[in-house]
């Protein structure tokens, strides 16, 4: 069965106007139980973290300037969140969703978080709504617990995965791989082990291309035993925040060529959705929802 974490606290209130679509949170889940791709028996709630996992990845200090709300204004600023209890709680239960959605993945060859894909988030900072990296903390909670050796990150976020980059940096036992627009956010971008800027208006043939041409190299090079994948659909041309081309059906067959790929080498994989900010949030909802959607027919 399709396990899928999701947390009613991943659902905050922000200011009115406030560019993050919280609500597609909210909306997909909905939209999953009223199609029938999923019950409610697919869904888990997350529970609290043991705080030193998170630790594993982020310095001490930053945790506990997060856990205080002592953040200064300019480190609040760049995380681009309202700074509150709640807001911390919920960073935490996303992080643990996707290390419980890991494991879930180790069992059924599938895992996914309604939530997640925190990759800017680095070791000391925060930024681009980013506090905690979910899918770096469940890497190196995988190696702890010695359920995974080598990790690939499989990241398609229209936006590079810095923090991601930076944590992994010096660790061979986690591949980074990031797509990204190439004259996007962040504009100081990391090293990834591997990087593919891509130029802006990207449509859904070069798009594909590049990916089908790339994922199964690397994959082979790399040999490993669990991916994390970061779905993002802000590839949009919708998209507000994206500047690439791909359209509704290049975004599904993305995610369906990743995922078949994942379920034909027999590699587990976690899937963390990323960005999207479309201005009408229907078209955020349909192309998470066609992630779900895909995971099921594929795996199920």
């Amino acid at each position: 069965m399709l396990k899928i974490a999701f947390h009613p606290i991943y659902v905050l209130p922000l200011p009115k106007g406030h560019r993050f679509p919280m609500e597609k949170y909210e909306l997909v889940p909905q939209q999953l139980l009223h199609e029938g791709t999923c019950t409610e028996e697919n869904f888990f709630e997350p529970v609290f973290p043991n705080e030193a996992d998170i630790l594993a990845v982020h310095d001490k200090d930053y945790v506990d300037s997060l856990k205080n709300e002592t953040l200064s204004y300019r480190e609040a600023r760049k995380i681009g969140l309202p700074l509150s209890k709640k807001l911390v709680e919920r960073e935490f239960l996303i992080s643990s969703g996707t290390m419980m959605a890991a494991e879930y993945a180790l069992k059924n060859g599938i895992a996914m978080n309604i939530a997640g894909g925190t990759h800017h988030a680095y070791t000391n900072q925060g930024e681009g709504f980013c506090m905690f990296n979910d899918q770096a903390v469940a890497a190196k909670w995988l190696q702890k617990k010695k359920l995974a050796q080598k990790i690939l990150i499989v990241d398609l976020d229209v936006h590079q995965g810095n923090g991601t980059a930076e944590i992994f940096q010096n660790d061979a036992s986690v591949f980074t791989f990031s797509m990204h627009g190439k004259n996007n956010y962040p504009f100081k971008k990391e090293k990834s082990d591997l990087d593919i800027e891509l130029e802006n208006n990207t449509g859904d043939e070069e798009y594909l291309k590049i990916l089908k041409e790339t994922l199964p190299r690397l994959i082979e090079q790399q040999e490993p035993d669990f991916i994390f994948y970061l779905s993002g659909v802000d590839i949009l041309a919708t998209d507000k925040l994206g500047k690439l081309g791909c359209t509704q059906a290049g975004c599904k067959e993305r995610d369906r060529y990743v995922l078949q790929t994942c379920y034909d080498l027999n590699i587990p994989v976690e899937v963390s959705m990323g960005g999207g900010y479309s201005p009408h949030i229907k078209n955020i909802v349909e192309a998470h929802a066609n992630t779900f959607r895909l995971a099921q027919e594929i795996y199920f």
